[in-house]
């Protein structure tokens, strides 16, 4: 079993920056892999970025160049540095872990105001 604590979500305005944590609990030792979906506004969930136990990192292409995944094994966490927003990055960040099964966090809102 494993929890997910998620922060970090927030107004800003276009090219603006935003960072969002991701803390899990329990059992930590089974993490495989972190990373983010989100869901905007009338559109289905999609992936943004994972990090996996070895440190290797994906990212959607829509995020490319502008967010960075890092991730602090000894205190069980992931982080997802987003910079120069867009208003199309206007959705709710889900942090999910794979460690076993998947787990979810539960959201945090980011809007991006033009």
């Amino acid at each position: 079993q494993v929890q997910l604590a998620e922060s970090g979500g927030g107004l800003v305005q276009a090219g603006g920056s935003l960072r969002l944590s991701c803390a899990a609990s329990g059992n930590t030792f089974s993490i495989r892999s972190m990373g983010w979906y989100r869901q905007g506004p009338g559109k289905q969930r999609e992936f943004v970025a994972s990090i996996s136990s070895d440190g290797s990192t994906n990212y959607a292409d829509s995020v490319k160049g502008r967010f960075t995944i890092s991730r602090d094994n000894a205190k069980n966490s992931a982080y997802l540095q987003m910079n120069s927003l867009k208003t199309e990055d206007t959705a709710v960040y889900l942090c999910y872990v794979v460690a076993g099964g998947l787990y979810w966090g539960q959201g945090t809102q980011v809007t991006v105001s033009s």
